[in-house]
């Protein structure tokens, strides 16, 4: 019979706890890029990833977009089987890091993308109030479940043993 991997001794909770954050971070990441590219890129047509060029610059810069997004999950779900292979996953905190990075792709998206740098918009020749409120109203209720999650972890571990987490499983 095959024994599971014990914990490495040298990666402390902490270091699991981050870890964790940090793979599911970077799959939030891929996941959104994933949801934006497939929704308002190809089934809507609403904008591509650069609009300030020809339709084909438009499209090359979707590919890219696409792949670095992929790259991203692919990333991510390679450290969370490491982690899970070495014992030191912690699925709260990878939850919770799935949200913030969502959240945080979103927000950077909305903020720094569409108003800052100019990349696209949401959508064109539409008056786009609305559709930033809820662009930005979304990226902030996902950053917010995130923190929520994460925090509630945090705080569920140094209660100890006994107390419900997350999941609602006592330790």
């Amino acid at each position: 019979m095959v024994r599971p991997p014990t914990p490495r001794p040298g990666l402390r909770r902490v270091g699991r706890d981050r870890a964790s954050t940090w793979s599911g971070v970077l799959v939030g990441v891929g996941i959104a890029a994933f949801v934006d590219e497939t929704v308002f890129h190809q089934l809507l047509h609403w904008h591509h990833f650069y609009d300030r060029s020809t339709t084909e610059v438009g499209l090359v810069s979707d590919g890219v977009f696409h792949a670095v997004g992929w790259f991203a999950v692919v990333a991510g779900l390679f450290w969370f089987a490491a982690l899970r292979q070495a014992r030191d996953l912690r699925p709260p905190r990878w939850l919770g890091g799935v949200l913030l990075g969502t959240g945080a792709f979103q927000l950077y998206d909305g903020t720094v993308q569409h108003k800052l740098f100019g990349l696209h918009q949401i959508r064109y020749g539409v008056d786009l109030l609305a559709y930033d409120l809820v662009w930005d109203g979304v990226a902030l209720l996902l950053l917010v479940a995130g923190a929520v999650v994460t925090l509630r972890d945090a705080r569920s571990r140094q209660r100890g043993p006994g107390h419900a987490g997350v999941t609602g499983a006592g330790g």
